[in-house]
Formats: C-alpha cells, sequence, structure tokens
C-alpha cells in the first residue's frame, strides 16, 4: 500500500481541538483550483450484483477525469456491516480487492448506512481496519472534508430515523439516547455550515430526503435536516440508501438532492412520487462524477458499461447561482 500512502500525504486528518465541533480532514484541490470526485454507495458484497463491473467502470471515469477522492454514500457491507475491526478478510473482498484500479488509490471518505449499523457500527472507524487499507478515511461518523472551493459535510443519518430504534440488531452504542445525539449533530452541523466560507457546500447522508425510488423520502431527514441545508445555502444533498441513481430539484430553494446508490444490487422498478421535482431516475448500477472549480460543477451518471446517463452543470456568479 507505498502507493497510497504516498497520495495520502495531501488529505492530512485534522481532528478538531474542541469536542464540540465536527472533526475535519483537509484535502487539497489541484493546482489548477479544480477538484474531481467520484461517488458510490450500497456496494459492500464481495463483488456480487455487478459491483466489480461498477468498480472497474470507476477506474476508467477516474483515470479519464484524474479524480482527488471517492465519497461512499454508505451501506459499505452487506448484509450487516463488519463484524468487527477484525473482519479484515470481508474487508479485503468488498473493498481492497475489488476497488483495484490506480485512480482509485486514492482517499475514500465514508458514511454509515443502516446495514453498517447491524454489524459493529464502530468498526468502521477503528485505526486497525485503516491499517489494512489507508485509502479508507472514517475518522467519524460524521465529519467535514475540507477542500478549499467545497466543503463536504458527511452526516450520519441512521440515528435519524425513528422505525430502527425498535429493531434490536442495531449497534446504537456512542449514540443513544437518540435524542442528544441528534441535538448534537444538528447544532455542530449548524454551526459548522454557518462558518463555512466554501463556493460549494455539499451535505453527503446515507439516507435520501427526496426520492423517487423505492424507500423514497425520509421524514426525518425532510423534518430535521432539510432546514438546515435552505436555511445556509447548501447546494446539494447526495445520499444513497435507494439503490438507484437520481437528480431531483427542490421546488422552493436551490438545493439538489442526488441519489448514488448503485454500487451493487439494484431494485428495478421500484419508485415512489415526491413532491420535489424529478429531473433523472435511472433504476440500474452506476456512479456518480463530480468536477467542481470555483464557478462550476459538472456532475454526470454513468452506468456499469461506463455509458454517460445524465449530466448537467451548475454555475457560481457573485449574486447567484445559475443551473444550466
Amino acid at each position: 500500500m507505498a502507493v497510497i500512502a504516498i497520495v495520502l500525504v495531501s488529505a492530512l486528518v485534522l481532528l478538531s481541538p474542541v469536542a464540540a465541533e465536527l472533526q475535519r480532514v483537509q484535502h487539497s484541490p489541484k493546482e489548477d483550483g479544480s477538484l474531481t470526485v467520484l461517488a458510490v454507495g450500497d456496494w459492500g458484497r464481495g463483488g456480487q450484483y455487478n459491483q466489480t463491473l461498477v468498480a472497474e467502470q470507476m477506474g476508467v471515469v477516474g483515470e479519464k477525469l484524474a479524480a482527488d477522492f471517492v465519497i461512499s454514500t454508505g451501506d459499505n457491507f452487506y448484509n450487516d456491516g463488519l463484524a468487527g475491526d477484525n473482519d479484515t478478510a470481508f474487508f479485503m473482498a468488498s473493498f481492497t480487492d475489488i476497488y483495484t484500479a490506480s485512480s482509485l488509490q486514492k482517499p475514500w471518505y465514508i458514511v454509515l448506512g443502516n446495514h453498517d449499523y447491524t454489524g459493529d457500527a464502530l468498526a468502521q472507524q477503528s485505526p486497525a481496519i485503516r491499517e489494512v487499507d489507508s485509502r479508507w478515511t472514517s475518522v467519524n461518523k460524521s465529519f467535514i472534508v475540507e477542500a478549499d472551493i467545497v466543503d463536504f459535510f458527511l452526516v450520519d443519518t441512521s440515528p435519524f430515523v425513528l422505525k430502527y430504534w425498535n429493531e434490536s440488531k442495531f449497534d446504537w452504542r456512542n449514540v443513544a439516547p437518540r435524542d442528544t445525539y441528534i441535538a448534537t449533530l444538528l447544532q455542530d452541523l449548524d454551526d459548522a455550515l454557518a462558518a463555512s466560507n466554501a463556493t460549494w457546500k455539499v451535505v453527503v447522508g446515507h439516507h435520501p430526503i427526496s426520492s423517487g425510488c423505492e424507500h423514497g423520502n425520509t421524514t426525518e431527514l425532510r423534518e430535521h435536516l432539510l432546514p438546515l441545508l435552505k436555511a445556509h445555502g447548501v447546494d446539494m444533498y447526495l445520499n444513497g440508501h435507494d439503490h438507484c441513481l437520481q437528480r431531483i430539484s427542490s421546488i422552493d430553494s436551490p438545493v439538489e438532492f442526488v441519489t448514488s446508490g448503485g454500487g451493487s444490487k439494484a431494485w428495478a422498478g421500484k419508485f415512489k412520487a415526491t413532491s420535489d421535482k424529478m429531473e433523472f431516475l435511472y433504476d440500474g448500477q452506476g456512479f456518480l462524477s463530480m468536477k467542481l472549480t470555483a464557478t462550476e460543477a459538472h456532475l454526470a451518471f454513468y452506468d456499469v458499461s461506463g455509458a454517460v446517463l445524465h449530466s448537467w452543470g451548475l454555475t457560481k456568479s457573485a449574486d447567484a447561482r445559475i443551473i444550466s
């Protein structure tokens, strides 16, 4: 893993000195100020359900676009996360041995999904796992990736979903009591969003706020998280959980809801209605690319053959954002 270690020098983890603040990771953009990110979710199945094909195309696109890092939108290991930080064989079979392309030997910034919580929910933040593969960067269940022109706010959304708390298989260590955990997280996120001077603000969680795929909208996130996104002018909410690719525009704010949950098993033909504006939906496997500069964002969805399914752009000016 020597190559990975060299790459990660530019992604030095800086832990916040104040316990109440979200921890931060700093990742420098390219010399020209641009940044390219790949995003994939709901993937960890030991290569099955086209996980390997998606990984291969991520490698191709990552090379073409010179990807700087990867974001995982959660459900990293099926069906029940990692059994512990010694579950290294499964970790390698579903991650290290799958995402082998040289262009993917970059930091992977991780949020947890609900399936990760039904295993050992603390294992994925363990230094022991990071020692197995130094790309794996999960410094906490919620943290911030600062990359100059963009701040990514990775948010632990599973504790918000009330129905999970009635199921004994979930690992709520360091989370319960739920109300305190959620209130603290929301306050920390509110403070961090208010303090951010980045051109682009992207909040990343596992569960969708607005979705036209099988799971549909997450009521608790619309109630508690969405108001913060609107209040702080967040450009995008990126999620997984629904095994599809979709782009939805808010009907009453600039925020876009983007789902990249097509990393392996997909749910073809399973849809739900959402009150927001559906711009694109694909009920198969694939992933997302994002190329950001100080004035523009170019995004695209790809399928398992590497074909571009949908692409769009966002533009920032001194006065307003124009959607093209």
